[in-house]
């Protein structure tokens, strides 16, 4: 077997459909299996799927387990030399896992890869990325302050961390985008699989970081895949580089500090993971400041509710403090 092919289905069979007929459609010259691993969706996902593609293996979660944990129990039935993490909401362009999977032999030092993803409009969008150190590009996010951590970017030239135009042939990078992950199966026993305290969100990154470490992680430019989802990706992954805002006030939100967090103290240590929410937390001072002084003179770029949001989320994560900080096993998912 050449490529083992894992979705994760939450609530989306249409989408998983359009994506499965993609790639079967698209890919001619490799043997590949498809692993469908449901997060207990609850509706007829299974049924749908199945009475569509009957070799689709199908494997129940029985609750939402997020993406590291339903990605792990694809991984653990795979068989093929290639793994393939392949978001539900993606269509596969000309032959892409083909001409992914010839550039990976032809590059044997590469570990993973990923590949130049596209918006539904044909323009490119954020494939993978450069790592900051101490992951302080996470606080572009925090308003107010990331202006100022923006400006020092610029300032010290630093390299940009997003990655969304695919350079030549290929791009060095140290993470790649979940939506489209290829590793070598033979590469996951000295790295191991994801880590499962995540739920969602910067499980991929610190991921690569381990993966990295067993060789190199690149972006190949003519393999292309589409991410619908990629509106989502881009609010938190901005295209003008040190532009990389999200909102910071909404429970989805509170799920990507917390995640962020995590990822920072199991890859960076536990000095980074004070400094991140150090600014975390002098961040609703800044923040609140801000907008008092931008109503004062009319500014409409934030409302009240923005403010009190980023507030209740600081402080839902710092319910969180000591177990982060501990580094124990435990799942980090917010209900």
């Amino acid at each position: 077997m050449d490529l083992s092919i894992i979705i994760v289905n939450y609530k989306t069979a249409q989408l998983v459909i359009d994506c499965i007929e993609t790639v079967f459609a698209q890919t001619k010259e490799n043997s590949f299996e498809i692993i469908v691993v449901d997060n207990d969706s609850g509706d007829n996902s299974k049924e749908r799927i199945l009475s569509k593609f009957s070799s689709v293996q199908w494997l129940e979660m029985g609750y939402n387990s997020g993406f590291a944990r339903a990605n792990n129990a694809g991984i653990k039935m795979a068989k093929g030399e290639f793994i393939l993490l392949l978001n539900g909401d993606t269509i596969v362009l000309d032959g892409a896992l083909d001409k992914t999977i010839r550039l990976m032999n032809c590059n044997p030092d590469a570990v993973a890869c990923g590949v130049q993803l596209l918006n539904t409009d044909g323009t490119t969008q954020i494939s993978g990325a450069h790592t900051v150190k101490g992951g302080l590009n996470i606080l572009l996010t925090v308003p107010y302050i990331g202006n100022v951590v923006r400006y020092w970017g610029y300032k010290l030239k630093s390299k940009a961390p997003s990655v969304q135009n695919v350079a030549d042939e290929k791009t060095g990078v140290d993470w790649i985008i979940g939506a489209f992950i290829m590793v070598r199966k033979n590469a996951l026993g000295k790295t191991g699989l994801l880590d499962e305290d995540f739920f969602m969100y910067a499980e991929e990154i610190e991921w690569c970081s381990r993966l990295k470490k067993q060789g190199s992680l690149y972006l190949f430019s003519e393999p292309q895949v589409v991410h619908i989802g990629g509106g989502s990706s881009r609010s938190a992954f901005d295209t003008n580089g040190w532009d990389n805002t999200y909102d910071v006030w909404s429970r989805k939100a509170a799920q990507i500090m917390l995640s962020n967090l995590v990822r920072v103290r199991k890859e960076f240590g536990v000095f980074w993971f004070f400094v991140i929410l150090f600014f975390y937390i002098i961040g609703i001072l800044v923040f609140f400041t801000g907008f008092f002084i931008e109503k004062l003179i009319g500014g409409k770029r934030y409302q009240w509710s923005n403010v009190a949001g980023y507030t209740r989320n600081v402080f839902t994560i710092l319910k969180y403090f000591f177990r982060i900080v501990s580094n124990q096993p435990f799942f980090y998912k917010l209900s």
